[in-house]
């Protein structure tokens, strides 16, 4: 299976993209997890990402691509794959159209997560981050049994950038932009099936499934 997952910023795409990368042991390809790590190593790709994250903006179509093509030409992505983040414009998608046409490997399905701005916002605001291990809180949802640090290894907690309110209100915008428009194309194709994104975590777990195994 080839899907990718659409949705705003704070949706939950990414815990869900990886339970179904284990559920079918294909790879879960999220352009967001690959830019931090680039921006965390001081790459080249990182420094120039770095400007348009801290911004709540896009990074460039040919940047992403550019990652996206080298991540499926690894053999783990010759079965299958879980896009995660990734297109997030139409240019995107029109080159991954291309990507995965060349290679005989179209597009199966793309799910799309429906869920209210605000619950967005209290969403990301609320997340902390261990600054060791990278594990994920939230300050209401899910947090640390001691304030501030990681259960995990005791690595202090923080916010990160693109987590602040005004931040996240930017990236909502940017999405309104720029990725909302994919729905329609992936529409027109027969490709897209919305589900609930403010369930609990099992219950949009069995909706995915049900969206990706199912009849089309």
């Amino acid at each position: 299976m080839r899907v990718v997952l659409l949705g705003p910023p704070g949706a939950g795409k990414g815990t869900q993209a990886r339970r179904l990368a284990t559920r079918w042991s294909v790879p879960q390809v999220a352009t967001g997890d690959m830019l931090r790590e680039a921006v965390a190593h001081g790459t080249q790709l990182g420094l120039e990402a770095r400007r348009y994250m801290d911004a709540g903006e896009l990074v460039p179509d040919a940047v992403i691509i550019g990652l996206v093509r080298e991540r499926l030409a690894q053999p783990d992505g010759r079965k299958g794959v879980v896009l995660d983040g990734f297109p997030r414009t139409a240019a995107q998608a029109a080159a991954l159209d291309q990507l995965l046409e060349a290679e005989g490997t179209p597009l199966d399905r793309v799910v799309l997560f429906q869920i209210a701005d605000e619950d967005l916002v209290a969403r990301l605001t609320g997340r902390r981050v261990c600054r060791s291990c990278g594990r994920n809180y939230h300050v209401t949802l899910s947090p640390p049994r001691a304030p501030g640090r990681c259960d995990a290894c005791g690595g202090e907690l923080y916010q990160r950038t693109d987590d602040e309110e005004a931040t996240v209100r930017r990236r909502q915008a940017v999405y309104a932009r720029d990725t909302r428009p994919l729905v329609d194309y992936y529409q027109r194709r027969g490709l897209l099936t919305a589900i609930a994104g403010a369930g609990t975590m099992d219950a949009v777990h069995a909706d995915l499934v049900t969206a990706t195994e199912g009849p089309r």
